[in-house]
């Protein structure tokens, strides 16, 4: 399971990073490359290491990021992921650095298939902590194509961020602050809001970028993307209660899905809708749609989140 989704995500601390080019100036995209970036150990072993934080659990983002960058970094020049599938089956040690095991399953004419097991040391057990499975391609002619419209909201530019959000809910501002910034967040609605969301109004939208400047690299982009669609997801969950993480229900990530239909560079804004069409028997399937800043459907994303009341 992946940690609480809060509307953030960890800012690790300056580090050298071993193999891919990173910015010269340590922003946020200085510091989410920190996280991206992974020592080979072995042929098809890498390992990744977690920012320090005082929280008790890895968030799942991070090592959907990692996982998705060590499937990435075996693929051939040119092929760059369609789509990943993947579970957490425990919740990942902030303490443990992580084993990402990968699996070259498929290498067609067209498309590569990779699954990637996460390992963490427990009590001197070797255990599953994450299992990816993602798909490469080297691009089709297209047959088909259409998309999803943008919804017509304001741009980025004069909404709150996460500073303004928490000044007015210093109760909230512990947890959010511990998670940290690598993904700055523009919220075109309070997303505290105790207000329960009532169909057909039941969306939600985050604007969303890694500021500074992340390598020209497919790969990275596509890992910061999925790293980033981890956050806010599963609240579209108990959105119908209103309230928000930290409120009377919590939660943690079962399964995680992205299809990227399009380039994105996740250095530049894009647009993250949310909603849920189902809850039952203690879970809820959360949906997001993803758009650049000029409209273009870029990734479609699901995941299945255990929520709990709190008294359980």
């Amino acid at each position: 399971m992946s940690a609480p989704a809060e509307p953030s995500a960890p800012v690790p601390p300056a580090a050298d990073g071993p193999s891919r080019a990173r910015p010269e100036v340590q922003t946020q995209a200085a510091a989410l490359m920190v996280v991206l970036e992974l020592e080979e150990r072995a042929p098809d072993l890498y390992v990744g290491q977690t920012p320090r934080s005082p929280l008790q659990r890895i968030f799942g983002g991070q090592v959907a990021g990692q996982a998705l960058m060590a499937a990435d970094v075996t693929v051939p020049e040119g092929r760059y992921v369609h789509s990943l599938h993947s579970y957490f089956l425990r919740p990942g040690d902030p303490h443990e650095e992580i084993r990402y095991e990968v699996d070259r399953i498929r290498e067609g004419r067209s498309f590569s298939t990779r699954r990637v097991v996460a390992r963490q040391t427990r009590r001197g057990e070797d255990v599953a902590i994450f299992a990816l499975t993602a798909d490469f391609t080297a691009g089709e002619r297209p047959a088909v194509e259409h998309s999803l419209p943008m919804p017509d909201v304001p741009g980025p530019e004069g909404l709150p961020g996460l500073d303004e959000v928490l000044a007015a809910h210093p109760d909230r501002s512990q947890t959010a602050r511990a998670i940290g910034l690598a993904v700055e967040q523009r919220y075109l609605e309070d997303p505290y809001d105790p207000t329960p969301k009532a169909p057909p109004h039941t969306a939600s939208r985050t604007w969303m970028r890694v500021a500074g400047r992340l390598p020209d690299d497919d790969g990275v982009h596509g890992a910061a993307l999925t790293f980033a669609s981890d956050l806010t997801l599963l609240s579209a969950g108990f959105a119908r209660v209103g309230g928000g993480w930290g409120g009377r229900i919590v939660g943690a990530s079962l399964d995680h899905a992205v299809w990227f239909h399009r380039p994105v560079r996740a250095d530049e804004w894009f647009l993250y809708e949310i909603d849920s069409p189902a809850a039952a028997s203690g879970r809820a399937l959360c949906t997001g749609q993803i758009w650049s800043a000029d409209g273009t459907h870029v990734a479609s994303v699901a995941q299945e989140g255990l929520l709990r009341a709190v008294e359980e």
